[in-house]
């Protein structure tokens, strides 16, 4: 039997005791992980604003996530009765810490990671999908692909356990590398359309756009129509998904050819985002834009949802310190970036897709993880406790001068990222990697 067999028998046995290995894990019901619940439980701090809230975040993921009748696992984003790629995979991030020791949240993992490969086979230009497979949203967003082999990649690194790589996962990636190296020259080869997607004349479809060598997507992390179809933070994930897609190809699969095609793939999104994505402003310097067109226009912003750029150091794109990542900050954290916003409790950047003047705790979380001093870091930690409307829960989006104006009572990703941020900021936990760049060419590097 090969090698490729093996694996996708014990992926099989693994499914089939799931549902004994999880407590609570009859098919669709929610999930309860013992080391998680005790985690929660036994967490103390002095400050007890901090307490309750670390503990409702460590364990909202688990609240969001069952067992299907496949033996995968899926993991609503919360208020929405939908998994989003993207979400689902940061919302489980923070149990990758317990993976390694504890096998009942290592199989909760390798459930989630077999039920997002089998989506990118339904639809690679859908982004959300229904507990049957059913596409929920059809909206391409580039990250979408991304997420997945970056989590697949980080829960081989944490845990050293390869059997995360069957035939089914290839399948995945497979698709998700095509629909890649497809959109590379969206006006060519490209059939994808959304009804959402108008120019700026208000007709049906997108902006024209040149070839860069980046990748077209149609949509940003929030779900909204882009402007300029070059979505830079989305293309420095997709350099980070493509490292790792060609270390698993090498090291696990060993396909070269795949291995090679991410890699040539990798190489080109990255001299598009040197070449057409920094852009240079007299107030800060070359900084990097949100969006481009290759033709000369560009969006000089960012938004809360990850990627952004703010979070280009916690993806492992690029380090806090770098030249150009540092003037970009500047630039965000200041009132020159359309949605950054300043109450009287919080200031944060904001997102089209929410009221105006509310700010992100996903941005304020991230701003928190790529701080490169202790008082930025607990900064963001007060204006984050402040923010807890008495829920003890991080919302969408809230008025910065009266937290108890928010939008969405039941958002999983910023629980999930404040759980992280708390574990590892000031727990003392080391960071997860996301990919390595370290080969790659900066500009002032």
């Amino acid at each position: 039997m090969s090698q490729r067999s093996l694996r996708d028998m014990r992926s099989s046995i693994a499914a089939l005791l799931a549902a004994t290995l999880l407590v609570c894990a009859l098919p669709g019901q929610a999930i309860e992980l013992k080391s998680i619940a005790a985690a929660a439980a036994d967490y103390r701090n002095p400050n007890v604003r901090l307490e309750a809230m670390y503990r409702a975040a460590l364990l909202n993921t688990s609240q969001q996530a069952t067992i299907a009748a496949d033996g995968t696992a899926y993991v609503k984003t919360g208020d929405i009765p939908a998994e989003w790629l993207r979400d689902a995979s940061a919302q489980v991030r923070p149990y990758l810490f317990f993976a390694k020791s504890d096998p009942e949240v290592a199989m909760l993992l390798r459930g989630i990671i077999a039920r997002e490969v089998k989506y990118l086979q339904v639809d690679p230009y859908a982004n959300a999908f229904t507990i049957d497979y059913r596409v929920y949203e059809q909206k391409f967003e580039l990250d979408s692909l991304a997420y997945p082999i970056v989590l697949s990649w980080s829960y081989w690194k944490a845990t050293g356990d390869p059997s995360i790589f069957t035939g089914d996962l290839s399948l995945g990636f497979d698709r998700a590398l095509e629909t890649m190296e497809r959109e590379q020259d969206h006006a060519r080869n490209s059939k994808y359309t959304h009804r959402e997607l108008r120019d700026d004349n208000g007709n049906p479809g997108p902006n024209p756009v040149a070839y860069t060598g980046m990748i077209w997507t149609g949509f940003r992390p929030s779900d909204d129509a882009c402007k300029y179809n070059y979505l830079i933070p989305s293309e420095m994930m997709a350099v980070v998904a493509l490292g790792d897609m060609e270390e698993i190809e090498r090291v696990i699969f060993r396909n070269l050819l795949k291995s090679n095609r991410a890699k040539t793939l990798r190489a080109e999104v990255q001299d598009g985002i040197q070449k057409y994505g920094e852009v240079f402003t007299p107030n800060y310097g070359y900084v990097y834009a949100y969006e481009v067109d290759g033709l000369g226009h560009q969006t000089l912003m960012d938004d809360a949802n990850i990627p952004s750029l703010l979070s280009a150091p916690y993806l492992g794109y690029t380090k806090a310190d770098s030249f150009v990542y540092k003037n970009t900050r500047r630039f965000l954290l200041s009132k020159d970036d359309p949605y950054y916003y300043v109450g009287s409790v919080a200031r944060g950047i904001g997102s089209a897709h929410t009221s105006d003047g509310f700010v992100w705790p996903l941005s304020l979380i991230v701003e928190g993880l790529t701080a490169t001093s202790e008082s930025e870091r607990r900064d963001v930690l007060n204006q984050l406790l402040a923010s807890d409307p008495g829920d003890h829960l991080l919302h969408e989006s809230f008025d910065p001068s009266d937290p108890a104006r928010f939008s969405r009572k039941d958002f999983g990703w910023p629980n999930a990222l404040f759980s992280e941020f708390v574990m590892t900021e000031f727990g003392g936990v080391p960071a997860l990697p996301m990919g390595d760049t370290s080969d790659l060419e900066f500009r002032g590097e």
